[in-house]
C-alpha cells in the first residue's frame, strides 16, 4: 500500500487527503497543531457526507477517514513514498517546509509542490535533491475536479515525472504537463480576471453579485470571478497575485488594495464565513 504524506490541513489539503483516501491510499495528514487537525477531520467527514448530492460518488465517511491518520510536524513524513505540500503561497514558509522535508524524507521519496503561483525550480532549490520535486496543481474542490496542471522544474528527473503520474491516475486525474513559468497557465489568467474583477468593486463600477451575473449569463461560466475567489480563499487569491507581481515585475499584476483589506480583515471568504459574500 502506497503511503502518502499531505501537509497542509487547509482547503487544499483537505481536498487532497480526501481525494488519497477514497481512492485506497493511506494518508498521513500533517500540519501544526492538533485543533486544525481536528477540523480538517470534521471537514472531511463533511464532504464525504455530501458528495453524492454534489454529483460526486456516495462515500462512507468512516471507510475514508480509517486511511487518513494525522500528526503535527513533518516527521511523521519519514516513511511515505510521497508527500504532497499545500502550505500557503508564501515563499518563506514553503522554503522552510521543503528544507524540512528535505532532512525528514528518505532520498527516494517524491516530493509533489502544490502551488498556483510559486516557480518549482525555485521551490526545489530549498533541497538537496532537486530531481525529486515535482510541481502539481491541483484545483479546488480536489475530489471534484479531473485535470491538474502538472510542472516540472529544472532538475526535475523522468523517474520523478513518471511516479507522479502513476499516483495521479490513481487518484482519477489527468495531468496537463506545462512549463515552469510563475502562474503556470491556470493562475497566470486567472489570477489576473479575480484581481481585475476586484478593482470593478473597488472602484465601485459594479458589486461583487452584478460582476458575477455577467460572467455567468454572458459567458456560461458555473461560477463568477468573485464566487471563485471566496471558493478559493480571498488571501490565497492574494498571495498569488503578489507572487506573479514580483516574479514578472509586471503592473498589470498590481494586487487590488480591496483584496489587501479583506485579507487584514479576515474576509477570506468561504473558509471564514465571509468575503465578497457572507455564507
Amino acid at each position: 500500500m502506497t503511503v502518502v504524506g499531505v501537509v497542509g490541513a487547509g482547503v487544499m489539503g483537505i481536498g487532497v487527503a480526501q481525494n488519497l483516501a477514497q481512492d485506497g491510499y493511506d494518508v498521513v495528514l500533517v500540519d501544526l497543531d492538533e485543533q486544525t487537525l481536528a477540523a480538517a477531520r470534521a471537514e472531511i467527514v463533511r464532504n464525504c457526507r455530501m458528495s453524492k448530492l454534489m454529483g460526486g460518488p456516495a462515500l462512507d465517511p468512516d471507510e475514508v477517514l480509517a486511511r487518513i491518520s494525522s500528526a503535527v510536524g513533518v516527521e511523521a513524513l519519514a516513511k511515505a513514498e510521497f508527500v504532497i505540500e499545500n502550505i500557503t503561497e508564501d515563499w518563506e514558509a514553503k522554503q522552510a517546509v521543503h528544507r524540512r522535508l528535505d532532512e525528514v524524507c528518505a532520498e527516494q521519496t517524491v516530493i509533489i509542490a502544490n502551488t498556483s503561483a510559486i516557480p518549482i525550480t525555485r521551490i526545489a532549490s530549498a533541497g538537496r535533491h532537486p530531481e525529486r520535486v515535482v510541481g502539481v496543481h491541483f484545483m479546488n474542490p480536489v475530489p471534484a475536479k479531473p485535470v491538474v496542471e502538472l510542472i516540472p522544474g529544472v532538475h526535475t528527473s523522468p523517474r520523478t515525472l513518471e511516479l507522479t503520474r502513476e499516483l495521479l491516475a490513481g487518484m482519477g486525474k489527468k495531468p496537463v504537463e506545462v512549463k515552469d513559468a510563475s502562474g503556470f497557465v491556470s493562475n497566470r489568467v486567472l489570477m489576473l480576471t479575480v484581481n481585475e474583477a476586484a478593482f470593478l468593486v473597488y472602484e465601485g463600477v459594479a458589486t461583487a453579485a452584478q460582476v458575477d451575473e455577467v460572467f455567468r449569463g454572458c459567458f456560461g461560466h458555473p461560477m463568477g470571478p468573485l464566487e471563485t475567489a471566496d471558493l478559493i480563499g480571498v488571501d490565497t487569491i492574494l498571495y498569488s497575485v503578489e507572487v506573479l507581481h514580483e516574479h514578472y515585475a509586471d503592473s498589470k499584476y498590481r494586487p487590488c488594495p480591496l483584496l489587501k483589506q479583506m485579507t487584514d480583515a479576515g474576509l477570506h471568504g468561504r473558509k471564514s464565513g465571509r468575503g465578497f459574500y457572507t455564507y
